[in-house]
């Protein structure tokens, strides 16, 4: 397996970030795993998550000057990722909206960088895309461009059952862009395979990507 994967993996199995067991999703149906970037709470840790994205982002080759991140989770992101990318020789903006726009201050729905030119999104896992969609949505109701959008998980469920696409793909032709991941369940899957460990959790990984993921 590529290190940066394994890294990162290992990185949100410390953070317990990635949980195995039994979970219910927002949907409703029953997962064996819960991915959930908010458990990242340290200096060193949302540091090495943006470098991660940072990466992602500059292997993609998005043309853009901001990286914009939703309220909340995608906030601690954006500006992770601006300071990895300047870091590495890449000085970009960095913004998020508010959940409600603010009429006192300074005001307005934004905070950081002006919301136009070339924007990236980035968030941090893509199980059905609905929420991307919705920051998708913001960016571009203020004239802005979107570059492409970057998630930390892709959970590779097919969401178009006609078609068995998965949501990365339905978003890719909704949205125009690239949508990228930095992991995907078959990442997590190939990293336990490579331990032996984890069996009970590997098997019921094994089990759910048949049943509901893509191939």
């Amino acid at each position: 397996m590529d290190k940066d994967k394994s890294q990162l993996i290992e990185l949100f199995l410390k953070q317990e970030v990635l949980l195995f067991g039994d979970f219910t999703l927002k949907s409703g149906r029953q997962s064996p795993y819960f991915f959930n970037v908010g458990a990242i709470c340290s200096g060193s840790s949302i540091g090495a998550l943006g470098e991660a994205y940072a990466r992602c982002i500059v292997s993609a080759g998005f043309d853009f000057a901001t990286v914009f991140g939703p309220a909340h989770k995608g906030i601690p992101i954006a500006v992770a990722t601006a300071h990895a990318l300047a870091a590495a020789g890449h000085d970009v903006g960095w913004a998020f909206n508010r959940k409600e726009a603010k009429d006192h201050g300074e005001g307005g729905l934004f905070v950081g960088s002006p919301i136009e030119g070339r924007l990236v999104l980035v968030d941090d896992v893509l199980t059905a895309g609905t929420a991307l969609r919705e920051a998708a949505a913001l960016v571009r109701g203020a004239d802005a461009e979107l570059a492409g959008v970057v998630v930390s998980m892709d959970r590779q469920e097919i969401t178009d059952a006609d078609s068995g696409r998965t949501a990365v793909q339905v978003l890719q032709t909704e949205l125009g862009v690239g949508v990228k991941s930095l992991l995907t369940l078959q990442d997590v899957i190939d990293y336990l395979d490579s331990k032996s460990t984890q069996d009970n959790h590997l098997a019921a990984l094994k089990a759910y990507k048949m049943e509901f993921c893509a191939p």
